[in-house]
């Protein structure tokens, strides 16, 4: 089968259209029950033991565990201030493929989540007679990962379907021009699941009368898509968002999700986690999970540290050595900013040293190389074609959230898969029955 025919119609969906271009998959991922249910376990497992951090590490001071992770006083303040009861479900893990299971590249956590929309890829493929008689006798199924964010926005805000509550999807303004035509399609879709929604930037809110208003409408949620880097986008940043960070502090309007979900989901927390020196804080169950699928991440800081191979060695001195096992992350930076894989052709050793140097006691990890298994695809020929995908797995307060996929062809020699930079994206089927062949 050639690609354009199990596309199907993806490229004239409004929705999809506005974010992915028309770079779709030729075909979905398949997961196994038994797998699924693994990874998913992992990843609840991943998610509450980073919840729990600064409780185990910090005496429940939430203020000193976002300046370990790397945040500036600016954004601690917002952090605190705008901390909700709970810290939200609505989680997105990438990851690669790796031999017999999945190895974690980061930890997405908050509203401001890629790939809610897979439910219409699945939807689409699943038109094609070739893959509807697959998944028929397979056992495959998806979940509306759409359908279960309007829920997480409703349980988490304290809104029931019968409130019909006002939601302002909401943007930072350098971004919100490129992505106005995504979020008003997005609307829509929310509108016909029962919200009250409408797309705008902060600085279209304001507060008074003790609400929060867009133009003439109450606001009752905002979701939330600007990110706690903003406030460094410019000095008068906080001066956007400290107004609603302060009416949602005074109860006058819900934020979905509340800007700490983005201190749990810094990479700096996965070097917590890591880090052998913490590993006393948790049970063996834990520990046996999070090694799963978490890679050795450390935070760059001068001094000894434990090897993947469990040697001691001195952390600069390793990252030097190592550079093609190696992967420089900025902590809280989103899509593949700042990362700088040590095993690129065009990074010199000299460029290396310079750049582990500079990283010291600067907001960076170090994180070992996953290989990711290849996937194939047919391309417009009908061959199948090898590329490099990362599988994005969501959790929702339903549980598995469904997920999608990213995906460059390995001649490319792309060595970040995102979308933003020219991933094709594609829809990923989980076993939901026994199989009938």
């Amino acid at each position: 089968m050639k690609a354009a025919e199990l596309v199907g119609k993806q490229p004239e969906s409004k929705l999809l259209n506005a974010f992915y271009q028309g770079r779709f998959l030729s075909r979905p991922l398949f997961i196994g029950r038994a797998e699924q249910q693994q990874l998913h376990a992992d990843l609840e497992n991943l998610r509450n033991a980073l919840v729990s951090l600064p409780d185990r590490l910090f005496g429940g001071d939430v203020a000193a565990f976002a300046r370990a992770v790397g945040m500036t006083d600016v954004q601690v303040s917002a952090i605190v201030r705008s901390r909700g009861t709970s810290v939200t479900r609505q989680t997105r893990a990438d990851l690669y493929a790796e031999g017999a299971g999945f190895r974690l590249l980061e930890f997405n956590m908050g509203s401001a989540l890629g790939g809610m929309d897979n439910a219409d890829m699945c939807r689409e493929q699943l038109r094609h007679p070739l893959l509807a008689d697959f998944a028929r006798r397979k056992g495959l199924g998806f979940v509306d990962t759409m359908r279960e964010q309007v829920n997480n926005i409703l349980v988490e805000s304290g809104f029931t379907h019968d409130d019909h509550p006002v939601v302002a999807l909401t943007d930072w303004p350098s971004s919100y021009t490129d992505l106005a035509p995504y979020m008003e399609q997005f609307c829509e879709r929310w509108q016909a699941l029962g919200l009250d929604a409408h797309p705008c930037h902060i600085g279209q809110l304001e507060v008074r009368d003790g609400r929060v208003w867009l133009g003439e409408r109450p606001v009752d949620i905002i979701s939330r898509m600007f990110l706690i880097e903003d406030l460094l986008e410019y000095p008068e940043a906080p001066a956007l968002m400290d107004p609603i960070l302060d009416a949602a502090h005074r109860g006058e309007v819900k934020i979905f999700t509340p800007m700490d979900s983005e201190v749990f989901a810094g990479k700096g927390a996965l070097a917590m986690l890591s880090d052998e020196d913490n590993r006393s804080l948790f049970s063996a169950d834990e520990l046996t999970s999070l090694d799963r699928i978490l890679p050795w991440t450390r935070m760059v800081r001068p001094g000894p540290v434990t090897t993947p191979t469990g040697e001691k060695a001195d952390l600069v001195t390793y990252a030097l050595a190592h550079r093609h096992e190696l992967a420089l992350k900025p902590t809280l930076l989103h899509g593949g900013s700042g990362v700088v894989l040590g095993w690129a052709p065009d990074v010199t050793d000299d460029e290396w040293r310079e750049l582990i140097t500079g990283a010291l006691d600067g907001p960076y990890i170090l994180q070992q190389r996953v290989r990711p298994d290849v996937e194939l695809f047919p391309d417009e020929a009908g061959e199948l074609r090898p590329w490099t995908v990362a599988w994005g797995v969501f959790t929702v307060a339903n549980g598995y959230g469904g997920g999608y996929a990213r995906a460059t062809t390995v001649e490319s020699g792309a060595e970040v898969v995102n979308t933003a930079t020219g991933a094709y994206a594609g829809p990923i089927l989980h076993e939901t029955a026994a199989p009938q062949d």
